[in-house]
């Protein structure tokens, strides 16, 4: 059974004969008249009862009758609805965004985003890079941004890579070197990120690597409240420079990181191989047009 079958029987039902139906579908009388008798041999039943020129519904005809015009109408729906997602005049876009910057990396393209595609419905969920790469390969969240991940079951494009600056009390005994190398912290309490922050991961691999095991002294996943530890004399915290440099004030000190390879770079991924929609793919045109300038230290 096929729709252009179902449409010749409907037209030829609301037309009252083959002759109009034809003329009405731009079709000849005998193309219209093999569609209708394929379709009464695939359901096996007769549809029409036919008399000269006129038919007549019969019983099994008035039901396929009420069932074409149905599907016929569903069909348009649907095609009308896959239209609209094609040209983003509907559609979802779930979009993971981690805790830390998301203030000073995604701002700008979420307002233009929104601003081009105001029938795309944005829903947001902000955690660290573990979490966000859970909630994908779940199928939670369509597009995610976090630390470039090394794992064969996403792809990426990079958005951001940001050198980590070091924060520090202003009263503490470095905190007028300028910058520093990391095996100069060993003794000095780390402010450490949430278990599912993969810079946390980053940073006591770099901090194993430069000869010490950093002594913990609190764990959060707010830059803010972090820098006010900071400022309290509680320890030292590492950020990416975009974030930290928003974040001095009295009592704490910005000191650049030397010889290190901590890098925040920040990369919006989705699963390998899995379809992303048209609105997905929109995002990540808009975020090409916003790329992010490390600022000088």
């Amino acid at each position: 059974m096929e729709f252009k079958q179902l449409r010749s029987f409907l037209e030829v039902v609301r037309q009252g004969g083959f002759t109009q139906a034809a003329s009405t579908l731009h079709a000849s009388q005998s193309a219209v008249s093999k569609q209708v008798a394929q379709l009464e041999q695939q359901l096996g039943v007769q549809l029409l009862e036919r008399n000269g020129p006129q038919t007549r519904l019969t019983s099994a005809g008035q039901i396929v009758l009420r069932r074409a015009e149905e599907m016929l109408r569903l069909r348009s729906e649907l095609l009308s609805e896959l239209d609209d997602l094609s040209h983003l005049q509907r559609g979802e876009l779930r979009l993971g965004l981690p805790m830390l910057g998301s203030d000073q990396l995604f701002a700008r393209p979420l307002v233009e985003y929104r601003k081009r595609y105001p029938n795309i419905a944005v829903q947001l969920q902000e955690g660290g890079s573990k979490m966000v790469e859970k909630l994908i390969l779940g199928g939670e969240l369509e597009l995610g941004a976090g630390l470039q991940p090394d794992d064969p079951l996403f792809d990426s494009q990079p958005f951001c890579n940001d050198p980590l600056d070091v924060l520090l009390p202003e009263d503490h005994p470095l905190a007028r070197a300028g910058s520093l190398e990391l095996e100069q912290l060993a003794d000095t309490p780390f402010l450490l990120y949430q278990q599912s922050f993969t810079l946390n991961d980053r940073l006591l691999q770099a901090c194993q690597r430069a000869g010490f095991t950093p002594r913990e002294s609190g764990r959060s996943g707010q830059a803010d409240f972090l820098a006010a530890l900071v400022a309290a004399g509680q320890g030292t915290v590492l950020l990416p420079r975009l974030v930290a440099r928003t974040l001095e004030r009295p009592g704490v000190r910005r000191l650049s990181l030397l010889n290190s390879d901590l890098r925040w770079d920040i990369a919006f991924i989705w699963r390998r191989d899995a379809y992303l929609s048209r609105a997905a793919q929109a995002w990540l045109e808009v975020a090409r047009e916003f790329p992010v300038q490390t600022p000088s230290a």
